[in-house]
């Protein structure tokens, strides 16, 4: 049984940082290709960052410089690092896991900034 359970998720003062967390379990983490998403409130998800299972990295456009993911192989983690948090930035965030067809996801842990 495939699981991704986040954690890190908070209420966080704006321009404070915030690591968020994947776990994942039953699968093969080594080979997966890693990512983030995120939906906020009346919006899309949308692709935050995605890590290969090579370590290569890409981001969305409106958070590079400020996020930066990471994995754990040993740990069958992946991290996202937020900085300098923005109120555009609340959203719940999601984690997925893809390698060919096989395709799966967390059940998302919300980021809430206030200011």
């Amino acid at each position: 049984q495939v699981q991704l359970v986040e954690s890190g998720g908070g209420l966080v003062q704006l321009g404070r940082s915030l690591t968020l967390s994947c776990a994942a379990s039953g699968i093969i983490f080594s080979i997966y290709d890693m990512g983030w998403y995120r939906q906020a409130p009346g919006k899309l998800r949308e692709l935050v960052a995605v890590i290969t299972f090579g370590g290569s990295t890409n981001y969305a456009d409106s958070v590079k410089g400020r996020f930066t993911i990471s994995r754990d192989n040993a740990k069958n983690t992946v991290y996202l690092q937020i900085n300098s948090l923005k109120p555009e930035d609340t959203a719940v965030y999601y984690c997925n896991s893809r390698f060919r067809a096989n395709d799966y996801w967390g059940q998302g842990t919300q980021v809430t900034v206030s200011s």
